[in-house]
């Protein structure tokens, strides 16, 4: 099992890194494969919707984005972690992700497992995980939870090392996404993954 996690903060360190850490200690000891790829200090431009991508086969814009594409392929889940700024993501992992998931759009992520991880000082993290869970959602992807919210509190840096419901919360994701991963994977191997009708579109133009 492989899990791409991605650190949307702008600080390395932060309170964000430390919520992801705490979840890729207990994927180590189920021996699932991690690898953190932080994108929240990069300049990472919005989607222009060019749609270079149905051609191309990845972004237009050649940048971090198409450097995850592959790692998202190869993953058997995905998680995204992102501070909280006006009761939304950053913007900086907004732009990342709408990129990311519209330039993968033909790869298929049917039942790959995702999960959102927000952090925030008080307010707004339940609207930034409904945000976060919507590109799972239409990608049809399994959405792990946990035994509450997958959000850490803290303003300063470090500080969301002394939520301690906040880092169980997230130990716990880690346990159920492992097991997601196992069963999805035993489900395919025994039954295969759901039939999956031609697309028809419908856009309301006369």
């Amino acid at each position: 099992m492989k899990v791409l996690m991605i650190n949307g903060s702008p600080r390395t360190h932060g309170n964000t890194a430390i919520a992801l850490y705490e979840m890729s200690k207990v994927f180590e000891q189920e021996g699932v494969e991690t690898k953190t790829v932080q994108v929240g200090h990069k300049v990472i431009r919005g989607c222009v919707a060019c749609q270079n991508c149905f051609r191309l086969r990845r972004c237009v814009f050649d940048d971090i984005v198409n450097e995850v594409a592959p790692l998202l392929r190869e993953a058997d889940g995905f998680v995204v972690g992102a501070p909280v700024y006006y009761a939304s993501p950053n913007g900086t992992v907004i732009s990342f992700l709408d990129r990311l998931f519209y330039s993968t759009m033909a790869q298929d992520k049917t039942m790959k497992v995702g999960a959102s991880v927000v952090v925030c000082r008080r307010g707004g993290a339940s609207a930034a995980f409904d945000v976060l869970n919507k590109y799972f959602s239409i990608s049809g992807m399994a959405i792990a939870g946990s035994q509450y919210w997958n959000m850490v509190y803290g303003l300063k840096p470090g500080e969301c090392a002394q939520d301690t419901e906040g880092l169980q919360t997230m130990r716990t994701l880690a346990r159920n996404m492992t097991f997601l991963m196992k069963s999805i994977e035993l489900g395919k191997e025994q039954v295969g993954l759901p039939e999956q009708e031609e697309w028809l579109p419908m856009h309301f133009i006369r």
